[in-house]
Order: structure tokens, then sequence, then C-alpha cells
């Protein structure tokens, strides 16, 4: 075991050493002394966090300067999708290349390392290549950590919560909940992490590190300081745009994945659509002073040009569109999450792709990028030919699975969905944006889906086991 690491870290190094030559990269000291120039890696991971940022204009009311200072340094997918509209199997797909229809790791309930008992992860990987690995927060989902990923490992600290619950008047809603909290930023279990994150990157290391920072926010509950919900007056902002006869043209399956006299029966009867939308934005404000914390704390150190960065949501969020509310969909509010890379000697600033791209691809990326050897099995496609040209050709739909046998396709154009029951949907982004006229049954695209539908996995690995199951 211990010489076969040995042998692939000498098998990297050397691919390394041709792709940093490309890169420009800046030379670190190694533990040897010898010059090296294998670049660091910043991966910020949010929470539940969709298209509503500056950068990817989801909401005119967004308030995300830092990301979008962010996106302007590099490259911005503004078509990045999840591979599951859901925290556990989005985490697990992406940081083990396995797609969701291939491990069986479908909700949130489903351990993953069962599933994959000999999945290398992305963390393990840079370990197995002589890279220092530090995580904090969420970045596995918070229900099935993985300690066997990290030399070092700090755990969301918590927040404070409101004494009286629920703030918004929905009862028997769980954690969905909003409103403001009457403390400071440092008191927010995000704001530690990246305090914790601050004294990594300010340390001298004599190897590369990557330094992976999970923020909560804005996963429900939208409790943050108060501050931010001053930002966002609910009756000065936008709500989405919504068609009340939305769900007239989807099929069942989707209908039941929309829940629309669920969450947003409740929103509406206890007159919370003002009030929810402007608990997220503030929440999103929240998240963009972390991510600027984080920037900032980078810039200072001797890492700044010698660090790629990459910025991720795992999924999108609905708040009202297709009457539907959490995540949990295959629509497009659901899948479409933030994804920025900068990469050092490579990326122009101010770049943007308009490629179908999905959360998945970042692995094989990273490994490209710090030369790591290439694993069997990964299932996804490097985005190293879109960083360097972000109008370069790539005919490659994005996928995503929520529960076997339901998938969505993405292409620049379409979105085709596909039920377990056969169902389907088709929307055209050209003409219908915001997904509301079902073309599915038109036998005028019969063609369109039948050349979408080779994209389609042809494993659906049966469901894992749930926890409660397995216990």
């Amino acid at each position: 075991m211990g010489s076969g690491i040995r042998q692939e870290r000498n098998v990297s190094r050397r691919a390394f050493l041709r792709t940093a030559a490309a890169l420009g990269a800046v030379p670190l000291v190694s533990r040897a002394g010898e010059r090296q120039t294998r670049p660091n890696v910043l991966f910020i991971a949010i929470d539940d966090l969709n298209d509503w940022v500056g950068c990817l204009g989801g909401h005119p009311d967004a308030r995300t300067p830092n990301i979008d200072r962010l996106a302007s340094q590099g490259v911005n997918f503004t078509r990045a999708y999840c591979s599951a509209p859901a925290c556990n199997p989005s985490r697990a797909s992406l940081l083990t290349g396995k797609r969701p229809s291939t491990s069986g790791v479908y909700r949130n309930d489903q351990p993953w390392r069962p599933a994959m008992p000999d999945a290398v992860t992305l963390p393990q990987d840079f370990m197995a290549n002589g890279y220092r690995v530090l995580g904090c927060g969420k970045i596995f989902h918070g229900r099935f950590p993985e300690s066997t990923s990290w030399h070092e490992y700090f755990e969301s600290p918590g927040s404070p919560a409101p004494p009286n619950l629920p703030l918004n008047g929905i009862e028997n809603a769980g954690h969905f909940d909003w409103g403001p909290l009457d403390c400071h930023d440092a008191d927010m279990s995000d704001w530690k992490l990246v305090d914790w994150a601050e004294k990594k990157l300010a340390q001298a290391w004599r190897e590369p590190f990557f330094l992976a920072v999970g923020i909560t926010k804005p996963h429900l509950p939208w409790y943050v300081p108060r501050k931010y919900f001053d930002l966002f007056p609910p009756d000065r902002i936008t709500l989405p745009e919504v068609n009340p006869d939305d769900l007239d043209d989807v099929p069942e399956a989707g209908r039941k994945m929309a829940k629309p006299d669920g969450d947003h029966r409740n929103v509406i009867r206890t007159d919370n659509w003002r009030r929810a939308v402007s608990a997220y934005l503030a929440a999103g404000a929240f998240t963009d002073a972390c991510v600027g914390r984080l920037l900032d704390a980078l810039n200072t150190t001797r890492y700044a040009d010698n660090t790629i960065i990459v910025l991720w949501s795992d999924h999108g969020w609905h708040l009202g569109e297709k009457l539907h509310w959490r995540k949990f969909a295959l629509w497009e509010e659901a899948t479409r999450n933030p994804l920025v890379m900068v990469v050092p000697g490579l990326t122009k600033s101010d770049s943007v792709c308009g490629r179908t791209v999905t959360l998945m691809d970042i692995y094989p990326t990273l490994a490209e990028l710090c030369g790591l050897a290439p694993r069997e099995g990964i299932e996804a496609r490097s985005l190293t030919p879109l960083l360097r040209d972000p109008n370069a050709p790539w005919d490659r739909p994005a996928l995503t699975t929520h529960g076997r046998n339901n998938h969505s396709l993405r292409t620049e154009r379409w979105r085709y969905i596909r039920y377990e029951d056969g169902s389907d949907e088709l929307y055209d982004h050209d003409s219908d944006p915001l997904e509301w006229v079902n073309l599915a049954g038109r036998e005028e695209y019969v063609a369109v889906k039948q050349n979408l539908a080779r994209w389609f996995p042809t494993v659906n690995a049966p469901d894992v086991p749930s926890r409660r199951q397995a216990e």
C-alpha cells in the first residue's frame, strides 16, 4: 500500500511539472527544500445558494459583491448544474466522481461511504499526492462525515438561535423558518469557520495545501444578523416571476416533487412570501461577506499568486417558482448553481462560460491542474479546455438525478426531464427561460427528445439503504 502511494506520487509529480510549466505557477519550497510549482487550492463550498448572485443575474435585488469580484477574476460558469438537487448526493458525487445513478446514493438519508467503499475522495486524492489537506464546515453532508479525507478538520461550531420559534409563524414546519438575529457577525458559525481558515492561510506551509471551507448559509433556517435583513425591506424586494398555472402541463411525478399544497400553500396562507425572499437574500448577503473575508485573507498571504480558487454551491433553490420551495426537484431553479474558478496563469479575468457543465467536473479539473494522476471510474470531464477558452467546443449536456430513474438533461437550449414512470417534460430555453410551457407531448419535438435521451444513464443502481434502514 505504502509503496503504491509513493509510486503514484512520483507519477503525479512528473505529470504536474508538465502542467505547471504551462500554467506559469509561482514556485514554493518543498519539505526537502527543492523548488516546486504545485499550486495550492482554496475550495469554497456554499450550502443551498441558487443563482441569486449578481454575476448570474438570478435576482435583481441580490447583493453579492464579493462573489461577483471573484467571478470577475476568473471564469464564471453561467450554466453550471448539480448532479443531484439534495446536499448528500450532490456532495458525494462531486467528491467521489461517481454519479448518483452509479452509486445508488439519491437522497440525504443514504450513507454514501458504504455504497462506495473503495472510492478515493477528492481530498484523499490530494492527500495521496503530497498535499496538506484541511477542511472546515460542511463539505460532505453533515450526517455522514468523512474523517479519513482530512489531515485537519474543524467542525461547524454552531450559531445562536432565536428564543421563540418559529419566527415566521408557520407551525410544525421544522427548520423552514426565517428572521433576524440580534447578534454580531462574529457570533455566527460561518464567521468562526472563516476565522479558522484565515489562521491556516496565514501559516507557513512547506507543502502545498488544499483548504476546503464549507459555508453553511444560506441553508435553512435563515437566521442571520439583523443588519443583513435591513438591506432587503420586504415591501421593496422583487418577488420571483411565477405562473399560478405552471403545474397544469406537468406530469403527476413532477407535481409530487413540487408539493404545491405543502410549503407554498403555507407561505401564501401566512403572508410570508416577501419575508421569505427578503430572508433568503439576507442569508445570501451574509454568505457573501464570509466569502469576502476569505478572499481578503488569501490576498494578504504569500500564496495569493499560486492558489487555485474554486467556489461552488451544491444545488439551487426554489422560492415559489413552479409553486415549489426548497430543492428536491429537476427544474432550473433547483439544479442551477454558482461555479467560479480562478487559476493563476491560466484563466483570464472577466471570463464567462455558457457551456453546460456539472459540479462533478470539478474533481477531474483540479486533479489535472494540480498534476494528480487520472483515476479510473471518474464519471466527469475536466473543465481545463473551458478555463483556457470559455467558448471551446463542449458537446456534453449536464445531467441531474433526483431519485432512482428520475433524470434531467440541460443543454444550452433545452431541458429534458424523464421520470421513473416514463412521463416527461421538455422546455426550450431560447423562448421559455422560466420553463412554463412543457413541449414534451408535441409531435414536432419527438426527434429532439430522442437525441437528448441518449445521454440518460444506462445504469440506475438500486437505492442504498437509508441510515434508518441500516440501523
